[in-house]
């Protein structure tokens, strides 16, 4: 079971080669699924206060309010879950698109056996499959490229990405998510002996690289535009996984890169050859992202979070994070959720 696999940490694994290795893995993807999604508009709240939210308009979405744009948590089932729940035998589990070689958010861990996908992503997948499906490990994997996280939904692959995804009202447009479950904000990464500083002037002339689709490289693309970013800067390296780019800057391709600070610390920690370079420079929350019709599965997610923050969410952040982020940072609580208010 799920609450007696072994939490070994993961040593002496850094460096080039193993990365090769664990970028090479990939795992199949499925037939579409069904579904056609409606439910009550009804959420009652328990656990963990929240605030309320108001009710967003078409076309009033703002990047700094995205992650209170999901609907209030109810323990109901519907069309999505009922679909779920009907499927039989080895098929009957929980469909979830993840990353597995993000260290400490979704990695295959080569000191257990069968080298299981662990991390802070996938224990909160863990607690959701056993809130629907009465049993932890009632999931079946996929390992999604961060390009494909949408598209993996919309097209039926996944039931639902948990893949340290930054909620945005562009993304908005296109998936529905969960109310957020952890708080980052954009960093660079380069090697300790560089001479940039941070996100400023000193990435003039230098090569960036970032995850295609991700948040970071439209912050760059943006900033660059708009004159904030040196104009000499090279944001051409695009990777379809964020962990190729430690690999670009191991191996002297490029002189940076710009993620999430959440995953940064984890590759920082992977590899002792480079830090974290200035302070995060964009406020950014993750969230569970499924189809934008899924409302009764968007709810049960959002309930089922709602548990987690009391209890759950800071037993995996001490697991997993804890020693790259702290535990007094931002980020070592869970963020407060806001959901939109019918009406």
């Amino acid at each position: 079971m799920y609450a007696s696999r072994v939490r070994a940490s993961l040593r002496g694994w850094g460096g080039v080669g193993a990365m090769a290795v664990l970028c090479a893995l990939a795992l199949g993807l499925v037939l579409l699924l069904p579904c056609t999604q409606r439910v009550p508009d009804h959420a009652p709240r328990t656990g963990q206060p929240v605030a309320d939210g108001v009710q967003a308009r078409a076309g009033s979405c703002k990047d700094s309010e995205a992650q209170d744009q999901t609907l209030s948590p109810s323990g109901a089932d519907g069309p999505t879950i009922d679909a779920i729940k009907s499927r039989t035998g080895e098929r009957r589990k929980l469909i979830v698109g993840v990353d597995q070689n993000s260290y400490h958010w979704g990695y295959r861990n080569p000191n257990t056996q069968g080298a299981e996908l662990e991390g802070f992503d996938i224990d909160l997948v863990h607690r959701i499959a056993q809130d629907i499906l009465g049993d932890p490990d009632a999931v079946q994997f996929k390992a999604i490229p961060t390009s494909q996280r949408i598209s993996a939904i919309q097209d039926g692959r996944v039931d639902m990405v948990v893949r340290t995804m930054t909620i945005t009202c562009g993304r908005l447009s296109q998936v529905a998510f969960s109310a957020p479950y952890f708080k980052t904000g954009q960093q660079v990464l380069a090697p300790k002996s560089s001479s940039i500083t941070g996100y400023n002037s000193t990435l003039a002339g230098k090569k960036v690289c970032t995850a295609a689709g991700s948040t970071a490289y439209t912050k760059l693309d943006a900033d660059k535009k708009g004159g904030t970013l040196p104009a000499s800067t090279d944001i051409s390296t695009t990777v379809p996984n964020q962990l190729d780019c430690l690999v670009r800057l191991q191996l002297g391709e490029v002189d940076a890169v710009v993620t999430d600070g959440a995953l940064a610390a984890s590759q920082a920690a992977q590899d002792p050859t480079v830090e974290l370079k200035g302070a995060a420079f964009t406020t950014e929350y993750y969230g569970v992202a499924m189809k934008q019709d899924a409302t009764d599965l968007v709810r049960r997610v959002n309930r089922v979070l709602v548990d987690y923050r009391s209890s759950g969410w800071q037993k995996s952040y001490d697991t997993w994070l804890s020693a790259t982020l702290g535990t007094d940072s931002a980020a070592s609580e869970p963020p407060a959720p806001r959901y939109l208010r019918a009406g």
